[in-house]
């Protein structure tokens, strides 16, 4: 119908299918490429769907807490296994977990009001000096990138190098970007703004939901990767600064294991954010959990 209206159709080259423009152009409509323009209304959240994603990560930081302490009293026994733990697993690859290994958690959900995603790395047992060494690197990165601030036309990509800079001084660094665009109640991977070493022209915006995941992988031996979802926002002025500022406001609210943490590798300020971190998911989701699962949760959490 539109091709023998002779209609104008916009299509994106980068998220159409080439069939859809093959047909449009077969049609007989007159084809212009350019980027959707959905998409960066549909990136920068209004008030409303923030503060759905706040609520949405307030009852997911409750279930994904309630399986952390479940994880955390039934693993040392040497009894669960991958399946027992996540429907991600197969019977091909599935295995029991033992003392001494690291277990990654990549969790998530579609709520009503929001979109999460969430990933944990817990230590089965004691967890040995270099996997300490390793996820306290990645850790610094994951703070490196949620403390940041940074002057109103800046990219992911410039951004990237935050998250990298301790791993890349030991000689180390991750294969995949470290935050992606979310949606509400949409994709979970959702651009077109990104974190990524990768080129991006798209300014970050306030409103904006990206992701906050810096990781490390060892082959045939383990993973690290801490992520939390974050939104874009109007940063507070400094005084005598001289141009508008952005920051972040982390969203996902669920421990980081503390057993895991180097503290000497810490600064004082990173050590600072852990605790306020943790305080924050302490008072926010205490309330919401049944007392095993809160007592579990007042040790998670206590100050480094």
């Amino acid at each position: 119908a539109l091709g023998t209206a002779g209609k104008r159709v916009r299509v994106d080259p980068a998220t159409a299918p080439v069939a859809v423009l093959e047909q449009l152009q077969t049609a007989g409509a007159k084809v212009t490429r350019a980027a959707d323009p959905c998409l960066l209304p549909k990136a920068c959240k209004n008030p409303v769907e923030l503060q759905g994603s706040r609520e949405a990560h307030r009852r997911d930081g409750a279930a994904v807490t309630r399986f952390l302490a479940w994880l955390a009293r039934e693993a040392p026994k040497g009894t669960v296994d991958e399946l027992t733990a996540s429907d991600r697993a197969t019977e091909a690859t599935n295995r029991v977990m033992q003392p001494g290994e690291l277990y990654l958690v990549d969790s998530g959900a579609q709520y009503l009001d929001g979109t999460t995603d969430i990933t944990r790395t817990i230590a089965i047992g004691q967890p040995s000096a270099e996997m300490r060494d390793r996820f306290t690197r990645v850790l610094k990165g994951h703070i490196a990138i949620a403390t940041a601030r940074f002057p109103k036309g800046t990219t992911g990509s410039q951004l990237d190098v935050l998250a990298r800079l301790s791993l890349w001084q030991s000689g180390f660094d991750f294969d995949h970007g470290t935050g992606h665009g979310v949606g509400s109640y949409l994709s979970v991977h959702e651009g077109p703004q990104r974190i990524s070493k990768a080129g991006n022209t798209i300014a970050l915006q306030p409103g904006m939901i990206v992701s906050n995941e810096p990781g490390y992988y060892k082959t045939g031996a383990y993973g690290i990767r801490i992520e939390n979802l974050v939104a874009v926002t109007e940063a507070v002025e400094v005084p005598g600064g001289e141009r508008p500022m952005l920051g972040f406001e982390t969203l996902t609210l669920a421990p980081i294991d503390r057993t895991l943490i180097d503290l000497p590798l810490l600064t004082p300020e990173e050590r600072g954010w852990m605790d306020g971190y943790h305080a924050r998911v302490r008072e926010t989701l205490a309330p919401l959990l049944d007392e095993e699962t809160r007592g579990w949760l007042e040790e998670a959490t206590r100050p480094l």
